[in-house]
């Protein structure tokens, strides 16, 4: 018997970042958009914990008990007082270390999938808490669709979209360190006052409406600063999608994927086809928005 549960990538259309707090977080208003980039999470019965990885750049990805898939297990596992034995293998499509979750997709992923294999029976609620526990994004991830993260950005409320919005993702060679990424946010704005972070009605307004070009004016990374100043080769990126016709650009969370909205479903080919002539990204990937959340498949 195995289960297998797919789960989505996310991008960010808003990430307004307050500054750092005491225990070394930062409060933030994220926005969160569900995109058609799925990985997947099979469980299987064994011995002991083990994770395999297959797919893009699965090298680069822990198989040691650093993986969230496997500290998700672990995490339901010491709730329930049983051995965290289990067999997750991780099939790859989320680009590693590109600042689309991809790493907490496969720790809600896992989650849901042990939950379904261990006959654990946890309240959504319970797997909502396990996911806060493993990290920012991952809540998100196994819910899916839209929602506003607030807090570390754990602590979510669904959103309303009134369409479906298309996408073309950049993927830059090499990733860039979330934690580094923060930090060079932290040292670009000391000494300054951060304002409080806040949705953007304008921003929301355009999902509820499923406006493609008002969702385009109102994108917003408080992070792409930083993530320009680690990788300024980002910038030709971000300009050759957008003269190639994306409504709008802008890093995905921390980067260093680079995500563009566009018109249609033609337009995201041409842009993606323009993104890989231009040599500035590794691959393009297109996806549609918003995708549900974790699945059992």
């Amino acid at each position: 018997m195995s289960i297998t549960v797919r789960v989505p990538a996310k991008v960010n259309v808003q990430l307004a970042v307050g500054a750092a707090r005491p225990d070394g977080f930062h409060d933030l208003a994220n926005v969160f958009l569900a995109v058609s980039l799925y990985d997947e999470v099979t469980a299987t019965p064994a011995d002991e914990l083990r994770i395999t990885c297959s797919g893009p750049d699965a090298d680069q990805v822990p198989l040691d008990a650093t993986n969230l898939a496997a500290r998700a297990a672990l995490a339901l596992a010491a709730r329930r007082g049983i051995p965290g034995h289990v067999h997750l293998h991780i099939a790859k499509d989320i680009p590693v270390a590109g600042g689309m979750a991809g790493g907490s997709a496969d720790g809600a992923g896992a989650l849901l999938a042990c939950d379904a294999l261990w006959g654990t029976e946890a309240s959504r609620e319970e797997l909502l808490d396990i996911c806060a526990e493993l990290g920012s994004d991952v809540p998100f991830s196994l819910i899916g669709g839209a929602a506003l993260g607030t807090g570390r950005g754990e602590r979510l409320a669904p959103l309303e979209v009134g369409g479906a919005f298309h996408w073309v993702f950049a993927v830059a060679d090499g990733g860039l360190s979330t934690p580094a990424v923060y930090g060079e946010f932290d040292r670009l704005t000391a000494g300054t006052s951060v304002p409080a972070p806040a949705a953007s009605p304008a921003l929301l307004d355009a999902l509820r409406t499923g406006d493609a070009t008002a969702l385009a004016g109102a994108l917003a990374n408080d992070l792409q600063p930083a993530a320009l100043s680690l990788r300024p080769s980002l910038a030709a990126t971000l300009a050759a999608g957008t003269d190639a016709g994306a409504l709008a650009g802008l890093v995905s969370g921390s980067g260093p994927t680079t995500a563009f909205l566009v018109k249609d479903a033609d337009a995201a080919a041409a842009v993606a086809d323009a993104l890989l002539a231009s040599g500035t990204c590794r691959t393009a990937r297109v996806a549609t928005s918003p995708a549900p959340g974790a699945t059992v498949v």
